[in-house]
């Protein structure tokens, strides 16, 4: 049994005997106890009760000491949750940043592309616009010389003829 039992054992057994002490005559606040054995419960007090307090204090100094240590650990989860939260924080900054320039990015691909579309279309129907040109210059050419090669072979067939036929004299 620790000294802490004992003194309240003892405590409880004085307690008893002052409760069951019988009343002295004309005095209702007064009683007869054992003087010596009241006296010797006394001393087994004052003798444990030193070891009984300092058994406190040491549980109330272990008792500080636990909620320092867990008030400490808190504030450390505390920092630890604050860090992880603005780091997640920053990344989702980054990340929203990323977006935002990837998005910018892919509208500018896109507005280049469309341009390189349109001035390679423009490009193509130009060329296709000088080679219709040229085809048509070539053609009139050829017309005009297919013409001119008829009228040449007509002239020369109706020569031939001229000089074919007899003249008369």
């Amino acid at each position: 049994m620790d000294n802490t039992n004992d003194v309240i054992e003892l405590l409880d057994i004085l307690y008893g005997m002052v409760t069951e002490a019988w009343g002295v005559p004309l005095g209702n606040d007064k009683c007869i106890i054992e003087r010596e054995k009241a006296i010797e419960i006394i001393n087994d007090i004052k003798a444990n009760l030193p070891t009984s307090l300092a058994e406190a204090k040491r549980l109330v100094a272990a008792r500080d000491e636990f909620i320092g240590n867990a008030k400490r650990e808190a504030e450390a989860l505390r920092k630890s949750a604050e860090e992880k939260a603005r780091i997640m924080v920053e990344e989702q900054e980054i990340i929203r940043i990323a977006k935002e320039r990837s998005a910018e990015m892919i509208a500018s691909a896109e507005t280049k592309s469309k341009e390189l579309r349109r001035v390679a279309a423009d490009y193509v129907d130009d060329l296709m616009r000088q080679t219709e040109e040229s085809i048509s210059a070539a053609l009139t050419t050829v017309q005009n010389s297919r013409g001119a090669f008829r009228s040449a072979g007509a002239a020369s067939a109706a020569k031939s003829a001229k000089e074919d036929v007899p003249v008369e004299e």
